[in-house]
């Protein structure tokens, strides 16, 4: 049994319990939450070119309507001409006129379609590479592997010790495959690098479409050879303007 006396000094201690918790807990709830990081550049023109591109296609998909209902104006009016042609009432001229008025109506609607499609593509491959972005930051394996591809890009890290006075060696190899020139973009720093604040100056952009048959001939040679590569199959804001094959280490900010 515990002894009366000592009852008012453990009453004393569970109070100094209590008052103490109750400050701990409030401390807890007053303490503010770390900032949050400051976006960077890349991550506000990214989420720029997001922003534009569901925009973009908003408005495709208001004008979309009233293309299909041109569509269908068009088509009611062949048929009139298609029976007043066989009647002998108009010339062939009139009904060859609503035929390419149909043809140009559906044009339209397939390139509003086609537009709009693109847009969200364009949209899924700015999420993939910014996903592939964060994977590599977590896992340093994946980012040691020699190959890593996205529905945007391809990265091949190559071999140590490639310089851009090595470029006589792709040049070379294109020449004698195709008979025609390297297609040299940007040979060192250019002003796009400049502006977009990238290193560019130990590498050259070549004006290719990775997935076209001169594009995978060059990254087989340039994989076979150890040389590192960057590429990309669509425009990625701050980073690339379109579809090319970026020669040697990526492009560090500076």
């Amino acid at each position: 049994m515990i002894d009366r006396k000592l009852i008012p000094l453990c009453a004393s201690l569970l109070l100094v319990a209590a008052a103490f918790s109750v400050d701990a807990f409030a401390q807890r709830k007053t303490r503010k939450k770390p900032a949050p990081k400051p976006q960077t550049e890349l991550a506000k023109l990214r989420d720029e070119y997001v922003k534009a591109s569901n925009e973009y296609k908003a408005s495709l998909a208001k004008l979309l309507p009233f293309h299909e209902d041109r569509v269908k104006r068009a088509e009611e009016k062949l048929e009139q001409s298609r029976k007043l042609f066989a009647e002998g009432l108009i010339p062939r001229a009139h009904l060859e006129e609503s035929e390419r008025a149909v043809t140009d109506a559906k044009n339209e609607v397939v390139k509003i379609q086609r537009d709009m499609t693109t847009a969200d593509a364009q949209i899924a491959g700015i999420f993939a590479e910014t996903e592939a972005e964060k994977q590599i930051a977590k896992d340093l394996r994946l980012a040691r592997q020699s190959l890593v591809r996205t529905s945007s890009f391809t990265r091949f890290t190559g071999t140590p010790g490639w310089s851009l006075g090595d470029a006589y060696k792709v040049q070379r190899f294109f020449s004698d495959t195709f008979k025609k020139q390297l297609p040299v973009a940007v040979f060192g720093q250019g002003a796009i690098h400049d502006r977009w604040r990238l290193d560019h100056r130990n590498s050259m952009d070549i004006s290719l479409h990775p997935d076209s048959a001169e594009g995978q001939a060059l990254l087989n040679f340039l994989q076979q050879k150890g040389i590192p590569y960057l590429a990309f199959r669509a425009a990625i804001p701050g980073t690339a303007t379109g579809p090319h094959i970026h020669i040697g280490r990526p492009s560090h900010r500076y």
